[in-house]
């Protein structure tokens, strides 16, 4: 089953983030993911959004995302990322309607 990995940010280190964001489709692309969306600022259409960046990832399978998120080359560009940013990450599962 599918899972959604989505990243809300703020960014206080943009030259920290920068050096994540070189490395990460090098990285990225050894993996079965999907980059589905990045938005900058959205303005939201209900409620506050206090988030300068929201990235939105598409992976076949749990399994397949906890590897990618745990391999050593992820976690040693993702230190920049945590360096440069306060993120809130969570990984939903594909909706499958009830029967």
């Amino acid at each position: 089953m599918a899972v959604y990995v989505i990243n809300n940010m703020t960014i206080h280190d943009r030259a920290e983030y920068e050096k994540y964001v070189r490395a990460f489709l090098g990285v990225f692309s050894r993996y079965a993911g999907e980059i589905l969306a990045v938005g900058d600022a959205p303005e939201p259409v209900e409620g506050a959004w206090p988030w300068d960046r929201t990235v939105l990832l598409r992976f076949p399978s749990r399994a397949e995302a906890e590897r990618w998120a745990g391999s050593a080359e992820y976690r040693e560009i993702a230190a920049h990322r945590w360096k440069g940013t306060k993120s809130n990450v969570v990984i939903l599962e594909e909706f499958v309607p009830p029967k």
